[in-house]
């Protein structure tokens, strides 16, 4: 489904504040001031309906169309102009697209920008009947958004033209204010009704529609105070209009019309006051003026009142003002103060606020409903918010199971639970589990109303056929489309034989449900015929309780010795001999033949472990080797080692992506302008006369001088808050901070730049960038991953491990992302605008990330972020397997496998002897060149004691006792002792 939240409007929590008016603003207010003056002439001309003759209306100014006046001015500005049709080549292409999106949604019907594009270009081309047609289609499937719903109905009201037109734009609002909490629909709902105010109970119409309005949204904040004012204006209008009636009427008339009439504005006034609501004072000011008596107490103290709750609520909504759009942590907060309050109806008005912005958000939803099931279980209420919940998360499986169960706790009837259970098997699940969960609902539903007392039933025999049912559904339509059914542990046949066994006193069928899970792969877990074996422990016999060991023993792998327990304390308390005999010969052929196998697979492992040593030591000797070589050739002669600096050049040029290697080899070159002792004569013939070479003592006390001289780099963690750390800069390049201002100046004023370099002057591939103000840093953190000079550059935030040890730079969730693709395989030469095109055409892309090495190199994966979690399954199931310049991808939901954390140093301490070090590896797995933890005394023969000037050294008591202790043992030593455990 493509994302409704992304097509819905932002809700403006609050009106703009005080300043000059927009160019719009005028055109506005005088809207509203036509509408209400037509608002007044349809109220007058009703009241002059209903008190009878003695008052002119022509003389008035009323005019018979003055009832649809209002229709023409509400739709005004939508209504379709006279057009000039021409059949020209863009309606060619507007008429092939549309038969492409036809085609589309015969295919996929939850595409929701298949329909939102088809009814833009119906709307287009004039094609009233289509369009209806197209509305209808999608609204039976996806809750609509707010500008959908009003030019829908600025279309219908625009073509209505009697009474049955007007009942049908009627029963177009009333399904618009059952998708979303909608003011503005609300208001155009209440304000259309005045239009049909001279119908037959159309005075009744109008106030019903403001009364339903009001209790929906007129606790809204911000919003509530248009409905609160129409609603109010309505009812001034009707006085207004009555009053110069009243004249004509007898006292006891004109109390029932007049006086009634003006205490129904009173009462709305001192409703309104009384709740808190944006621009209250303005409010009180108007009733003061408005009221020929004096403000009543109690409604001055009902006014303070709100006007102290209002200041508890104006943090929340301020937040929600200034934040940006979907704004879920701020509604989170808001809803979480109202909980704590307790008030139902703003409890219930929040959670629709927040839904508007958020509909796609599952989480939601699930506490939302979760409330209505637990505190207000009103029958239309919550079953309307669990079905608007599915339409919104189709794909949501909790969502489902959960209203499954709210319509059973509601008595809604059978046939519709099955109807809704089906659509939720339509629904498109991201995860073949999902299908298991919406079953497993279901067949529970069915075992609840099973009466097990009668030998037989219309419900059982419904209920058996649902577990049929569910089986070939796994087995077929979801390992089809997964290539896994979902259940390989076979929890529904497992419950099914339970309920067989238990509820059913029918052990036949189920030993033969037991026999089909363990074909299924399920033989060589101990548990499964544990769980066998209790069910026939409890509802069979001693017979087929033996049989069912007696096969584990035979088939289990992954615990044997625990089946073989569980057989021998059997035939322990009920057995005969000769059943004893029987257990005890198996049980110790199974367990001889496992320890046989597992002696096997040590061995091999053993065998391995012994080649990859010789393969290190290999290894070794050649470095040895190679090193003497070296060594030899330096020993040659002044003319021999010219030729081998100069190889060494050839074999050096590309030594700048190796700045580790490149230091050490200039740290054995002289600084310039340095005192040496080496003297080098250089002749004719280009060969060395004198080479005098300080002592190393010399050298080392040089290198620490110069290190000591080096200028350091401090850093005040004070201003960690407005300063970034970039890395994996080019070692090669010259002058960063000059190179980078640039770039950071672009996000903010730079105060300063502080590259670090190594002790011989290189630069190291980092550096500090402190900024003037924070929202500079908090900018410059979008920069990570940008191309400076080939290389990704890393920006994250300053921040000081040795305080902050849990601290992690990565910014990528590593967590499962429904909406989120991990695509692998890609060729290298593949660009981003090119997987962005492809990518396009299943949804919405919001982002994506090609993964690069640190040198900025593609290594063939990328994240693809889609709005939702549908467009998200949608494009799996069309990408997977596609081919991009003649490779294959892979395309799968992105669910990073978790990374195991390390242990910590004082958690591993071998039974009763010293702390052992943890054994951490690195992103290849276990290195090479890794030191082994095998102490070198059970390694290889330890080395001769080195001599004492009197003797040999002593050694220290526990070195020798551990040397004793500790014999030579190979590799398959250690592996037949770990099976002795």
């Amino acid at each position: 489904m493509a994302t409704a939240a992304a097509t819905s409007a932002s809700e403006p929590e609050a009106e703009s504040k005080a300043g000059p008016k927009a160019d719009g603003e005028e055109d506005e207010v005088k809207a509203a001031r036509t509408r209400r003056k037509v608002l007044s002439r349809a109220v007058a001309a009703a009241t002059y309906k209903t008190v009878g003759p003695g008052w002119d209306q022509q003389e008035e100014g009323v005019s018979e169309s003055d009832g649809d006046e209002y229709a023409m001015a509400s739709s005004a500005e939508s209504s379709p102009g006279e057009y000039e049709w021409e059949y020209d080549e863009e309606e060619e292409k507007n008429q092939l697209e549309i038969e492409r999106l036809e085609e589309q949604l015969s295919i996929n019907v939850y595409d929701y920008n298949c329909h939102v594009d088809l009814i833009r270009l119906l709307r287009l081309e004039g094609e009233l009947t289509k369009v209806r047609m197209a509305r209808q289609k999608m609204s039976e499937i996806f809750p609509l958004t707010e500008e959908l719903w009003l030019e829908w109905l600025h279309d219908e009201i625009s073509m209505a033209q009697d009474g049955l037109d007007r009942e049908h734009v009627y029963d177009l609002f009333e399904k618009a204010v059952k998708d979303y909490i909608c003011p503005n629909i609300w208001l155009e709902y209440g304000q259309y009704s005045v239009g049909g105010i001279g119908q037959k109970g159309g005075l009744e119409k109008v106030r019903s529609v403001f009364e339903r309005a009001l209790s929906s949204v007129g606790l809204h904040m911000t919003k509530g105070l248009a409905l609160w004012e129409a609603y109010r204006e309505f009812e001034s209008a009707i006085v207004e209009a009555a009053r110069p009636v009243a004249g004509f009427l007898s006292p006891f008339d004109r109390e029932q019309t007049f006086d009634s009439q003006l205490e129904k504005v009173h009462s709305l006034f001192r409703r309104q006051l009384a709740i808190p609501l944006y621009d209250m004072e303005a409010t009180f000011a108007e009733y003061e003026e408005w009221s020929e008596d004096p403000v009543p107490e109690s409604v001055i103290q009902n006014y303070n009142k709100a006007l102290q709750q209002l200041e508890k609520y104006k943090p929340y909504e301020e937040a929600l003002l200034q934040a940006e759009a979907p704004r879920l942590s701020e509604y989170q907060a808001y809803i979480d103060f109202e909980m704590k309050i307790g008030d139902p109806a703003r409890i219930q008005l929040i959670f629709e606020r927040a839904l508007v912005e958020n509909c796609l958000v599952p989480d939601l939803w699930i506490r939302y409903s979760q409330y209505l099931d637990r505190q207000l279980k009103v029958k239309d209420l919550v079953l309307s918010v669990h079905n608007r919940a599915v339409r919104n998360c189709p794909w949501t499986v909790a969502l489902w199971s959960r209203y499954l169960l709210a319509m059973e706790r509601h008595g809604v009837d059978h046939q519709v639970i099955s109807v809704t259970f089906e659509k939720a098997l339509n629904a498109g699940f991201i995860q073949a589990t999902d299908y298991v969960e919406i079953w497993q609902a279901y067949l529970d539903y069915l075992r609840r109303r099973v009466d097990f007392k009668q030998d037989s039933s219309k419900e059982l025999e419904e209920l058996r056929a649902a577990f049929t049912r569910a089986l070939e559904y796994l087995k077929q339509e979801v390992e089809e489309r997964f290539n896994e059914s979902g259940d390989p542990s076979c929890v529904i046949m497992q419950n099914w034989a339970r309920i067989e066994a238990r509820l059913c006193n029918n052990m036949q069928k189920a030993r033969e449900l037991w026999d089909s899970i363990m074909t299924r792969g399920n033989a060589k877990y101990a548990n499964m015929w544990l769980e066998y074996y209790n069910l026939e422990r409890a509802h069979g016999d001693t017979q087929h309780c033996r049989k069912a060991l007696h096969r584990a023993v035979q088939c289990t792998s992954d615990y044997p010795e625990h089946v073989c327990e569980v057989l021998l304390t059997m035939e322990r308390t009920e057995g005969s001999l000769e059943d004893w005999d029987t257990a005890v010969q198996k049980t110790e052929t199974r367990l001889a033949r496992v320890n046989e196998q597992r002696m096997k697979a040590a061995e091999k492992e053993a065998a391995l472990v012994q080649q990859e040593e010789e393969k290190a030591e290999q290894r070794k000797r050649a470095r040895a080797e190679k090193k003497a070589l070296k060594k030899k050739k330096k020993t040659r002669g002044p003319e021999k080692r010219g030729a081998d600096e100069d190889d060494e050049k050839e074999w050096g040029d590309d030594e700048e992506e190796q700045p580790s290697k490149r230091r050490r080899v200039e740290n054995s070159i002289p600084e310039a302008g340095e005192t040496q002792n080496v003297e080098v004569a250089a002749g004719p013939a280009g060969k060395c006369a004198t080479v005098d070479v300080e002592p190393p003592s010399k050298q080392k006390e040089k290198a620490a001088s110069l290190k000591r001289d080096m200028p350091k780099v401090l850093h005040d963690s004070s201003k960690d808050s407005i300063t970034v750390f970039v890395s994996n800069l080019p070692y090669s390049m010259q002058e960063p901070d000059v190179k980078l201002r640039p770039l950071f100046e672009a996000c903010g004023e730079v105060v300063q730049i502080r590259p670090i370099f190594s002790n011989r002057g290189d630069f190291r591939g980092y550096c500090y960038v402190e900024f003037k103000e924070e929202k500079s840093a908090l900018q410059a953190l979008e920069m990570d991953r940008k191309s400076v000079e080939g290389r990704p550059m890393f920006v994250s935030p300053c921040v000081d491990k040795s305080k902050n040890p849990d601290f992690k730079v990565f910014r990528y969730s590593t967590s499962l992302e429904k909406h989120k693709l991990f695509i692998s395989g890609l060729p290298f030469s593949c660009t981003k605008e090119e997987l962005e095109e492809i990518c396009k055409a299943h949804g919405t892309v919001k982002d994506l990330r090609l993964v690069t090495n640190r040198a900025g190199k593609p290594k063939g994966l990328a994240y693809v972020e889609y709005e939702n979690e549908s467009q998200a399954s949608q494009a799996v199931m069309k990408m997977d397997g596609m081919t991009i310049k003649e490779n294959v991808i892979k395309v799968a939901i992105s669910n990073p496998p978790q990374r195991k954390v390390p242990e910590k140093p004082e958690t591993r301490k071998a039974p009763g002897g010293p702390m052992l070090l943890p054994q951490t590896y690195g992103a290849r797995g276990k290195g090479r060149t890794q030191l082994s933890l095998l102490p070198r005394a059970l390694q290889r023969p330890s080395a001769a004691a080195p001599q004492a000037e009197n003797g040999p050294a002593a050694a220290p008591a526990v070195a020798a006792s551990a040397a004793t202790e500790a014999p030579k043992m190979s590799n398959a030593d250690f592996a037949k002792l770990f099976l002795r455990k």
